[in-house]
């Protein structure tokens, strides 16, 4: 925490390169081994870039901010829990309320976070699943990417979206009755989930990174939240099929700035 605010008054990108070694750290430290499939995308013309995953457990936030560049978006109760609410503040996340009625404020919010040259995670399941099936996405999220009138569409943000399953177990493929094992969810304590994980070995997340979607194709935010669903949904259903020789069964890949060292904890 430390090292982080001392980043954060540094000109540069020294604060979301230090984010992103210290979750992939934290990762490699409680046995997940990262492997990721495609390629983040980066920005474009100026264009930001929102990344949308699947959420299943507190572990996908060491898992994909190990991988991708970006401020997170948490619900607002995270900034009052002790320690982590510190470190998310420190890791420059965006706290949301989630309410109806704030939807115009936080799209606000947001939208100066990426003009600001930061890209966002998302999770818009809104909360986190037994990691059997994506929830449907809560299109309040999207409206980050809606035009309003008169605005360039060249600055709307590009949407990649994200599949994150936890597939091997012991160094085995995972099945259903693993999942409680990565999965976090309903009325789970965080202290015990975290004693649980550390007994096992050979654990290993899969973070599928798919073709980015330009927001100014679709008509309305509920089909672009709907399509990139979709997407997302699918890739997740193919890597939970743990099929030897799938075509998703490519080789691992290192993010850039990741020590050699470390080639598949993103």
């Amino acid at each position: 925490m430390l090292i982080q605010g001392f980043c954060l008054v540094l000109p540069g990108r020294a604060k979301v390169t230090f984010a992103r070694i210290y979750w992939a750290t934290f990762a490699r430290l409680i046995g997940v081994r990262v492997r990721v499939v495609g390629t983040a995308a980066k920005r474009q013309g100026g264009r930001p870039v929102v990344y949308v995953s699947n959420h299943s457990s507190w572990i996908d936030v060491p898992v994909v901010g190990g991988v991708l560049e970006g401020c997170f978006v948490a619900k607002g109760g995270v900034a009052g829990w002790p320690i982590i609410g510190t470190i998310a503040r420190l890791g420059r996340t965006v706290f949301v309320s989630r309410n109806r009625a704030s939807t115009g404020k936080e799209r606000d919010t947001m939208r100066a976070v990426l003009k600001s040259g930061d890209n966002l995670i998302l999770f818009p399941e809104g909360t986190s699943s037994d990691g059997s099936r994506v929830l449907p996405f809560r299109t309040s999220f999207f409206a980050i990417a809606e035009s309003k009138v008169g605005e360039d569409l060249a600055e709307l943000p590009l949407i990649q979206p994200v599949s994150v399953v936890y597939d091997r177990l012991g160094g085995l493929p995972a099945g259903r009755a693993s999942r409680p094992v990565f999965a976090w969810y309903g009325d789970m304590d965080i202290a015990s989930h975290f004693w649980r994980l550390t007994q096992h070995i050979g654990l290993r997340a899969t973070v599928l990174l798919h073709t980015p979607l330009d927001p100014a194709r679709f008509e309305d935010r509920k089909a672009l939240g709907q399509a990139v669903w979709q997407v997302v949904a699918d890739g997740a259903s193919t890597l939970r099929q743990n099929r030897p020789g799938h075509p998703l069964d490519l080789p691992e890949q290192r993010p850039s700035g990741i020590p050699a060292t470390q080639p598949s904890y993103a």
